[in-house]
């Protein structure tokens, strides 16, 4: 390894270790983004920090010209667990056998160490550079999500702010850093049916109606249908039961009421509004007797090859010497605010297998290689 990587490693790891000592369980920023605006406003960035409700967000910006290049990142991160089942402590950055060990070494501190780190590198070196650099930052991505990267959005748009490209720096590979690239996620629309029947004792089954068993073959044709069959982005849109409740708890008692949440990650071939009337028209089939309330968690996103895809992709091979490849698979991400606007957004950061859980890490040695791919993709998009 040569010295300018380990230099580069080294300032990452410091970077994300300063981030990881925070203990910004969401929606507590602990004071991150108050260290990120002062680095960033050394490097010339202008700096608002937007709260909403309880939520801070950050939007920094270098220069006022188009095209805008963001980074896209949150410094919340979700609860420990019991924390005598980690190794140490989680907010006390550890390195050991080469990972780096903290909640939020993975999702996504070591990311936002990277991204500025990267950002450092390529102002130092191009101060005059073509049209704008930001953040967007939030705190607000692992709580409920509606006073965060929404609102700034929000915020951006009302005032005709738009950005050009945006990368979010979600733990997007899989087996080693930059394996893969997320160019769009799959729509999430959640469902709560409430299926009412009468209750009554078990014994006397024509004075009640069960609508366990009303709903069951209804269930069983929204589990058989095939909603679309994907496509060369996307895989067919599925349909997951998540949750089932009825009964007293007795062994006697027909239920009243059968309680059914459902979701869908749906493709680009279809809309909510699609799932919606075909949901609808199964159950109406079925004669039921019903309430449903639908929750619309985020639209499919896509952003197929083009400047910043091609860029990173670059950026990647340079950085690692391999080729990446692109993918939607996946949860929902804060992309799904951002590309509405007309940006286009891909997800790029460390290997995720660790994130969410106890002993959350990620490797040592791919913090400089993510750094440099950051930057890389600056230098293709917006270097004089």
């Amino acid at each position: 390894m040569s010295e300018q990587s380990v230099s580069l490693e080294n300032r990452v790891l410091a970077y994300a270790s300063e981030l990881i000592r925070r203990a910004s369980v969401t929606p507590d920023d602990a004071g991150c983004q108050q260290w990120l605006a002062e680095k960033l406003a050394a490097l010339g960035f202008q700096c608002e920090h937007l709260r909403f409700g309880e939520v801070d967000n950050l939007w920094a910006r270098r220069g006022e010209a188009g095209p805008v290049f963001a980074f896209a990142g949150h410094t919340d991160v979700v609860p420990t667990g019991d924390l005598d089942a980690w190794d140490t402590d989680p907010f006390a950055p550890t390195v050991r056998d080469g990972l780096l060990y903290g909640r939020g070494a993975a999702d996504m501190k070591s990311s936002i160490a990277a991204m500025l780190v990267a950002v450092e590198d390529f102002v130092g070196a191009h101060p005059d550079h073509q049209g704008s650099i930001a953040f967007l930052i939030t705190a607000d991505e692992e709580g409920p999500a509606v006073n965060g990267t929404v609102k700034v959005v929000e915020t951006l748009e009302a005032r005709g702010e738009k950005i050009t490209w945006c990368l979010v720096g979600e733990p997007s590979s899989t087996d080693t850093f930059g394996d893969i690239i997320k160019n769009g996620r799959r729509g999430s629309l959640g469902a709560r049916l409430k299926v009412k029947g009468i209750q009554g004792h078990v014994a006397y089954p024509h004075l009640a109606r069960n609508p366990v068993h009303q709903v069951a073959p209804a269930l069983a044709e929204l589990a058989a249908q095939e909603w679309d069959q994907g496509n060369a982005f996307f895989p067919a849109t599925s349909f997951q039961i998540s949750n089932i409740n009825a009964g007293t708890g007795a062994t006697n008692v027909v239920p009243g009421e059968c309680e059914v949440v459902f979701n869908f990650r749906f493709s680009t071939e279809l809309t909510a509004d699609d799932l919606k009337a075909r949901t609808t028209a199964i159950l109406d089939r079925h004669a039921l007797e019903y309430d449903l309330a639908w929750t619309l968690s985020g639209q499919p996103f896509l952003t197929e090859p083009g400047a910043l895809v091609d860029a990173m992709r670059a950026a990647i091979r340079a950085a690692t010497g391999r080729e990446t490849t692109l993918s939607t698979a996946g949860g929902t991400s804060d992309g799904r605010f951002i590309a509405p606007t007309g940006a286009q957004v891909v997800e790029l950061g460390p290997v995720n297998a660790s994130i969410h859980k106890i002993n959350e890490c990620t490797p040592v040695a791919e913090l400089g290689p993510l750094a440099a791919a950051y930057r890389g993709t600056l230098e293709g998009l917006l270097a004089p």
